[in-house]
């Protein structure tokens, strides 16, 4: 092969890897990367649903079959009401799940904009000391809350999972803020010119403005009471009163066939994946309008 071959080659190769070329193959190879991932992360969850939908004798088989070979609609209805009372466990759920979105929306915002928007000695300082409140683990408050709460009657009832939201999450109060500053100041100093209070600015300007971080803050706080198994546990000891997670837990401990687990699973993640779908874009810009300002 002559040297001007080679070169020619060579050069060819330069104008492939140069330009659109190399992007498109960072691109494609991102991609690859991403879809790798979300195979594996996505296959437990394809395993559970593909049992739920098996009938007993055909829930493992081998060769392990990857396929809806097998198909029965019958383990759901067995697993949601005949052995649990799925209906009463999404009802409370739910009960609690609204009381503290509302909770965490009010306390949360309110906190923030204060943060956000007043100027006082010693804010900075109050700020970092409740985001250091973030390294605390539940389990250290779990004894004197149970102590606190047992005096006040409340066990055995939903205010220990619904009042402290009214009190404010660190978290949320630290995704409210970010997005508040976002928002330009000139609103709220002719909204003050107008004579609105600061109440009514928080009301009327603030949180119409903050739609997508209120979103957020609603999703992240749904997900974790619906996800919350330690509090319920804790604190809710009567059947009548248990979670959706406390019924799994119980289905868990009890003689069943893993079709009919996989199948009250499957149910009770259901609403998580249809929320987060309904509510996808406004979570989304939520995050990430309220990371662009510190």
């Amino acid at each position: 092969m002559s040297a001007s071959s080679l070169a020619a080659g060579a050069a060819r190769t330069r104008r492939f890897l140069s330009g659109k070329y190399r992007r498109w193959l960072r691109t494609a190879l991102a991609f690859l990367a991403l879809s790798a991932v979300s195979v594996v992360m996505l296959f437990p969850l394809y395993l559970m649903v593909l049992i739920s939908f098996r009938p007993a004798d055909r829930a493992f088989t081998y060769p392990p079959d990857l396929w809806f070979t097998y198909f029965t609609l019958d383990n759901y209805p067995q697993a949601l009401f005949q052995l649990l009372p799925f209906t009463l466990y999404v009802q409370n759920t739910l009960i609690i799940a609204t009381a503290v979105i509302i909770g965490e929306i009010l306390s949360c915002t309110l906190v923030a904009y204060g943060f956000a928007r007043f100027r006082f000695p010693g804010r900075d300082v109050l700020f970092i000391i409740l985001l250091a409140t973030l390294l605390m683990p539940f389990v250290v408050r779990l004894v004197p809350l149970f102590i606190l709460f047992q005096k006040l009657g409340w066990i055995n009832t939903f205010l220990p999972l619904v009042v402290p939201s009214f009190f404010g999450t660190p978290f949320f109060i630290f995704l409210m803020r970010q997005f508040f500053l976002t928002i330009p100041p000139e609103l709220v100093d002719a909204a003050r010119i107008d004579g609105a209070s600061e109440i009514g600015i928080w009301w009327r300007i603030m949180l119409p403005l903050s739609k997508p971080a209120l979103a957020a803050v609603a999703i992240f706080a749904f997900q974790n009471t619906w996800n919350d198994f330690l509090g319920p546990l804790i604190f809710l000891q009567r059947p009548e009163v248990r979670t959706i997670i406390l019924g799994l837990y119980g289905l868990m401990g009890m003689f069943v066939e893993w079709h009919l687990v996989m199948a009250a699973v499957v149910a009770a993640v259901a609403p998580l994946i249809v929320v987060f779908f309904i509510f996808q874009r406004f979570f989304v810009q939520g995050i990430t309008v309220s990371g662009l300002k510190g």
